[in-house]
Formats: C-alpha cells, sequence, structure tokens
C-alpha cells in the first residue's frame, strides 16, 4: 500500500466527519431544520448559485476585491518592509503604530474609510488593503531582521555594497517570511471584504449575500454562501501556498 498517496486524502477527513456529524444532527432533529438544513439541501443551492444563480456572479465580485486588496497591499508593505527590516532602529521607530494598528479591528476602521472613499468598491478594497498591509509589512520586517548573520557577513566580506547585500542576502532571506505574510493578508484581505460587503451598502459579494439570505430566512442559500467564503479563502491559501514551495524551495535550509 502506498501510503504516500493516501497522506494526499488526510485533508479529506475533517471534511467527512464535519458532513457526517452535520448529517446525524440534521437527521435525528437536534437543531431545527428551518434553521440547519440538511448537507443535501446546502450543496444543491450552493451548485444552483454558482451555476444557475447569482451566487456566482457574488462569488467572482468577492474575489476581485479580494484579489485587488491583496496585490495593493503588497505593492505597498513588501518594499516598505524590506525598507524597514533592513534597520532595525527604524523598525522600532514606528514600532508601536504598525503593532496599534495591526491590533484594532478592521470594522472599527470603516467609518474612517467611508468618510475617505465614500460608500463603494473603493472602501472594501482599501480597507481590506490596509488590514493586509500591515501583515504583510510586518513578516517582511521581521524577515529582513532575521536574515541569517553569517550569509550577511559572507556578502560582506567579499566586497557586496549594502545595495547589493539588501537585494541578493536579506530579500532572498526573508522570502519564507514574506510568503506567512502573504498568506495571513490575502486571508485577511478576504475577511474584511467579506465584512465590509455585509455592512458597507453592497449590492454583490458574498457578504452581501450571506446577509441578505439570512434576512430573508433563505437558510440553505445563507449556508452556500458561508461554504463559497470559505472554499474562497482555502483556495487563495493554498494557491499561495503552492507558490512559495515552488519558487522559495530554499526555506528552512
Amino acid at each position: 500500500m502506498n501510503w504516500k498517496r493516501l497522506e494526499v486524502l488526510l485533508p479529506l477527513v475533517g471534511v467527512v466527519v464535519l458532513l457526517a456529524v452535520w448529517s446525524v444532527v440534521t437527521w435525528l432533529r437536534i437543531v431545527d431544520p428551518v434553521l440547519l438544513p440538511s448537507p443535501a439541501a446546502t450543496f444543491k443551492a450552493l451548485w444552483t448559485g454558482m451555476f444557475h444563480g447569482k451566487l456566482g456572479v457574488d462569488f467572482v465580485k468577492t474575489v476581485e476585491r479580494t484579489i485587488y486588496s491583496t496585490i495593493i497591499a503588497a505593492i505597498v508593505a513588501i518594499p516598505l518592509g524590506i525598507l524597514l527590516g533592513s534597520s532595525e532602529r527604524l523598525y522600532r521607530s514606528v514600532e508601536f503604530l504598525i503593532d496599534f494598528f495591526r491590533s484594532t479591528p478592521a470594522s472599527a476602521m470603516f467609518p474612517l474609510f467611508l468618510v475617505l472613499f465614500g460608500v463603494g468598491d473603493r472602501t472594501k478594497i482599501f480597507v481590506a488593503a490596509f488590514g493586509a498591509a500591515l501583515v504583510i509589512l510586518f513578516n517582511v520586517a521581521y524577515g529582513v531582521m532575521n536574515a541569517r548573520k553569517t550569509r550577511i557577513l559572507a556578502a560582506k566580506v567579499m566586497g557586496a555594497s549594502r545595495l547589493r547585500v539588501l537585494w541578493d542576502v536579506m530579500l532572498l532571506e526573508s522570502m519564507p517570511a514574506t510568503f506567512v505574510g502573504l498568506r495571513n493578508g490575502v486571508s485577511l484581505a478576504l475577511v474584511i471584504v467579506v465584512v465590509a460587503e455585509m455592512f458597507i451598502g453592497s449590492v454583490d459579494g458574498l457578504g452581501q449575500r450571506v446577509f441578505e439570505a439570512q434576512q430573508m430566512f433563505e437558510m440553505p442559500d445563507m449556508y452556500a454562501a458561508i461554504f463559497a467564503a470559505g472554499a474562497l479563502g482555502y483556495g487563495l491559501n493554498l494557491l499561495f501556498l503552492t507558490i512559495e514551495r515552488r519558487f522559495v524551495h530554499w526555506s528552512g535550509k
């Protein structure tokens, strides 16, 4: 028996257990079926909504907002993180601000971004980008600061300039931490986007779909939208993890 092939199926164990428990709960009517529909009803609503209903459009809009916000966050945070991480004193001078806003719930920032950008996609994208950027910045800066001292010293001994050391050593050394920041950043961006879609005048998106279905008491549609959001988050994390394993093969070596 090829155990390595079976290990690929390990992530499915949790899914099977969840569906089994869910099926038993609904079959025994431990929870009112109106409030918790069966897995079959939920996945039927998911299939219908994705391919024949509005859920597919909402899914695409949430993907777009999440990707835009992550790209903006990465463009801003990665160079800034490298700059701050290359000078520990410089990072310490702004560490309070980074940790303060990183610890502030994104929902508390909604009023500020509404004042700045008004009701629309820009608010959802920029508030998500703001939250994701802080997470990415934190990881990149510490990745640079924790670059192996021996490799930096070896580069300097061989006559490499400060810029060359920063680019060829520190940047590459920080890549594993950078991808950790990107994975956390895209997950946080998705959470913020979905919450923003619920409360900032949206007409589309998974967050708006969850909220609307809950208001209309369409429970299968609500759970279908929740599952779509969860699948999206898992897929985005898996995408960044695959890219990291492909291009950052020296991690931990």
